[in-house]
């Protein structure tokens, strides 16, 4: 069999544009892209990704893989993986930053410990807040509806397409407005908290001699668990439209709709 070159950077370039995009996202995106898993995982992942995506694509631009005009359309589909995992990770963020200022209010500010997800010291009460989020994704089939927003981009947002400034610029303003839901999820108990101290404060101007720093902390602290476990069920919720907003913002991306 005889095969020329045409036909061989056409077959190479059908599986090698995808696979960017897809590598891009598979290293940006929630579970996907935790540090706890091996970059030679996730690669592999990716490549296996691509080789069952890329049969059932439209066809690709016949383009040199040594033209410097691919350089170009690999950055291109490694900005689109990046920038639709990097949406989804901007809910676990928002996760994070409402669990932290949580703890910072009931005093857990101090107790660090690893997020696996991005490797960062987070508050332990924040890391029990993801790994919840991070289970109703999976059982949400987030994951799943994640690839196939991403098989959807390749009829959206064909290869040798960019996406446009103004839905970059888009995304930066909803990752603004994400963060509300963080205000959302720790407002109850923000609020709360913030009765509570102000109730000390009322009793240090009653009773100086009282002393608040010693039995201030324990209080807080216990009244910070309830407060927690009350509210709890008020996360998913949240977490749930955080997750639906998302993909809502991928599709208003990918279709440069403003």
């Amino acid at each position: 069999m005889n095969f020329t070159g045409a036909e061989i950077t056409a077959w190479v370039g059908s599986f090698l544009w995808p696979l960017f995009r897809i590598a891009g996202m598979v290293m940006a995106a929630p579970v996907f892209g935790a540090r706890t898993i091996p970059v030679r995982i996730r690669t592999a992942f990716a490549v296996l990704l691509a080789m069952v995506i890329a049969p059932s694509l439209p066809s690709v631009p016949v383009i040199d893989i040594f033209n410097p005009l691919s350089l170009l359309i690999v950055a291109q589909q490694i900005l689109i993986g990046v920038v639709m995992g990097f949406t989804l990770q901007l809910v676990m963020s928002a996760v994070i930053t409402g669990g932290q200022a949580v703890a910072l209010q009931m005093g857990l500010g101090f107790s660090l410990m690893v997020d696996p997800q991005n490797g960062v010291q987070v508050p332990v009460l924040s890391q029990f807040y993801i790994l919840m989020v991070l289970l109703v994704y999976l059982s949400l089939n987030g994951h799943l509806i994640l690839i196939e927003v991403m098989v959807d981009s390749f009829t959206i947002l064909p290869i040798g397409h960019s996406l446009m400034p103004e839905s970059l610029w888009q995304l930066v303003n909803w990752a603004g407005l994400i963060f509300s839901g963080a205000v959302a999820i720790a407002l109850p108990a923000i609020a709360s908290l913030l009765i509570i101290n102000i109730a000390f404060g009322v009793m240090t101007r009653a009773a100086p001699q009282l002393n608040i720093f010693a039995i201030g902390f324990p209080i807080t602290l216990t009244l910070g668990f309830a407060l927690v476990l009350f509210t709890l069920p008020s996360v998913i919720p949240h977490a749930t439209n955080m997750f639906n907003s998302a993909y809502q913002m991928l599709k208003q991306l990918l279709v440069g709709i403003p």
